[in-house]
């Protein structure tokens, strides 16, 4: 029989309250959260954890995250084997669940083999709900070919064209489609317009048609799985939704008739501003042309905008930080990045309730409650005061626990 875990001593901050309360004590036992009691809880036989009065939250979440994209200029992946991209990769998953991330929603380039060592416990990481290939048309923002080259001989030996994927036409959209779905896509990732770190396309251009879209979104609904749309502007925004898209990534270019258009169809927002800022900091010294820079000054100060005007629609806004390379290192950042227009506790149930209702783990995830998987972690001070407590590479989280399992425990009084 798997023994008890007891936290007692504790803070509780669950998301539905505004701030973190004493006077609980939270039981987990196997991979779930058996009790959470407003009374001492009496338990023979327990591991018990002296939480010393920190405050206990459910671990994070990140609903925009690329594993594999281990490089900031992304055509220099071109010559990364897939055997080295794996590496990579799984250094980054390890690297996100020690920073208290303990679930992940990878939005393009990342496949079921990843997922699987992640759940068998090959590699250390966080929970992965996966896309696959990233889809978008010819010239879109899945297509990162140089004008010269006229198509991958292979994606096994090209860590770039593993990532994404080339559709056009219904057909071929639709045949795109139910592979990622073949190949265990928790959600299937689309293009709706241009987009930075892509060569060839004006960042409002207009990618895919409102056939193809919604061919997409038609396979994915029969699957039972969703579609995600990579869109920056009002127009692209409002025929994604159009089209049926459950969740937008990026919009900061989103006007008010938008956003009350994504309110009305039960619409997400994946914000993710810290992409832009780091890439305006440092993407210079790792490549990135001047082109790219320039599109990405053209959405950096819309993107505080875009989260006042989805405040205004009603729109829920969830986490994401969409770092490439050795920016993700900038992964928690985006919570002060945030907290500059919304309030801490906004942005923690961005990054735990919200989210989890975007990966459709409501009651499951983001939160502390019986029955809900035991993804924990213990924050020295109140992140609702300072929410800088949730960045520094996880130094200000003594405990992380994912499913019940210690990711790290430097406490020293668990016995």
């Amino acid at each position: 029989m798997t023994t008890p875990i007891l936290f007692r001593n504790l803070k509780l901050l669950d998301p539905s309250f505004d701030a973190p309360r004493e006077g609980y004590e939270v039981v987990v036992e196997g991979e779930r959260i058996r009790e959470v009691s407003d009374v001492p809880v009496t338990l023979a036989g327990a591991q018990v954890v002296d939480c010393g009065g920190r405050v206990l939250m459910p671990g994070l979440i990140d609903c925009h995250v690329h594993s594999m994209h281990s490089e900031v200029y992304t055509r220099k992946l071109e010559d990364i084997p897939m055997t080295l991209a794996a590496a990579r990769g799984a250094r980054r998953l390890k690297e996100m669940l020690h920073r208290g991330f303990t679930t992940v929603r990878d939005t393009g380039g990342t496949d079921w083999g990843m997922k699987q060592a992640v759940e068998l416990g090959l590699i250390e990481g966080p929970r992965l709900f996966i896309a696959g290939r990233s889809i978008g048309p010819t010239g879109g923002h899945s297509d990162g070919r140089a004008r010269t080259n006229p198509g991958y001989a292979c994606p096994c030996c090209n860590g770039m064209a593993f990532l994404r994927v080339v559709a056009d036409g219904e057909d071929g959209v639709r045949k795109t489609v139910r592979e990622q779905m073949r190949q265990g896509a928790d959600h299937i990732k689309i293009m709706a317009s241009g987009g930075v770190a892509s060569p060839n396309d004006p960042l409002d251009s207009l990618q895919f048609t409102m056939e193809e879209m919604e061919a997409a979104v038609e396979e994915a609904e029969n699957f039972g799985r969703y579609v995600l749309a990579h869109a920056y502007s009002a127009e692209a925004i409002t025929r994604a939704v159009t089209a049926g898209v459950r969740t937008i990534e990026h919009g900061n270019l989103i006007d008010a008739a938008a956003a009350k258009l994504m309110a009305e169809n039960g619409a997400y927002l994946v914000a993710n501003l810290v992409a832009y800022v780091a890439m305006k900091e440092r993407a210079a010294d790792f490549g990135m042309p001047a082109v790219m820079l320039e599109k990405n000054d053209m959405v950096l100060e819309g993107g505080y905008r875009s989260l006042e005007i989805c405040r205004e629609a009603g729109v829920k806004v969830a986490y994401g930080s969409d770092l490439l390379g050795a920016l993700n290192e900038d992964q928690s950042r985006e919570f002060s990045i945030r907290a500059e227009v919304q309030s801490p506790i906004e942005v923690i149930r961005a990054a735990t309730t919200i989210a989890a209702e975007v990966i459709r783990r409501p009651g499951l995830l983001g939160t502390v409650a019986e029955g809900a998987f035991a993804d924990l972690i213990l924050v020295d001070g109140d992140p609702t005061r300072d929410v800088t407590l949730l960045e520094g590479q996880g130094r200000h989280m003594p405990v992380i626990m994912k499913g019940g399992a210690f990711v790290s425990n430097r406490l020293g009084q668990a016995a």
